[in-house]
């Protein structure tokens, strides 16, 4: 993941797109047939989910009402190789990853799954997301507990029998991997850089539309 520029020759904007983040288009889905019910009262309950860049994924999450804490970070590796400039490589089997806190007694964690596979990111892209391509960039779900994971299966393939994609989803599902914080300038990346030229470009596109096609679940922050 490195930086973008935007450059201009006369009139006309050039792009130089070299690592993270990219817009994904809205899709509209069904929701999971298969899922965990609000709860009674008011918590806190922990998903981990992985889709391209990190700073994509946490800037949506961070919109989306019931969300109590959005963090980037690490996941699918050890905690030695849990760096920035080492999962970069490519080699370390961490995946850029995001963990949302969310209150299950405002949103369910099939919701968290329908705003990830239909505005956050591309769930068709094995190993890339846009132009960024190595396995830190995967689609992944790293389940908290055998739950989660059961949602999240029966999920994918309700979505895949719909055909509800061109192609089939490639999002892998585990459980028992743990999650490490990323670096702090990396946390809230895209309300510390709003006007940055990739920022505008690729990451607020995917607030809108989570604003456009789930307007009730949508929050300022």
């Amino acid at each position: 993941m490195t930086r973008r520029w935007l450059r201009f020759v006369g009139l006309v904007p050039i792009v130089i797109t070299l690592g993270c983040n990219v817009v994904t288009a809205t899709v509209a889905i069904p929701d999971p047939v298969v899922d965990a019910p609000l709860a009674a009262m008011k918590g806190e309950q922990t998903a981990v989910l992985a889709g391209g860049c990190f700073w994509g994924i946490e800037a949506v999450f961070e919109h989306v009402k019931g969300v109590i804490d959005a963090a980037s970070g690490y996941a699918g590796g050890s905690p030695g190789t849990a760096k920035y400039e080492v999962v970069s490589s490519g080699r370390t089997g961490h995946a850029e990853a995001v963990r949302i806190k969310y209150d299950p007694s405002q949103i369910s964690y099939g919701q968290l799954l329908k705003v990830f596979f239909s505005v956050a990111h591309d769930p068709t892209q094995l190993n890339r997301q846009g132009p960024d391509h190595g396995t830190q960039y995967r689609s992944a779900i790293f389940c908290i507990d055998e739950n989660q994971k059961r949602i999240a299966q029966a999920y994918i393939e309700q979505l895949n029998k719909a055909n509800v994609f061109e192609g089939p989803i490639v999002t892998t599902v585990g459980v028992g991997s743990q999650f490490y914080v990323a670096e702090d300038y990396h946390q809230d990346y895209v309300v510390h850089h709003p006007n940055e030229p990739y920022i505008v470009m690729h990451d607020l596109p995917k607030v809108a539309n989570l604003r456009k096609q789930f307007p009730s679940l949508y929050r300022q922050r």
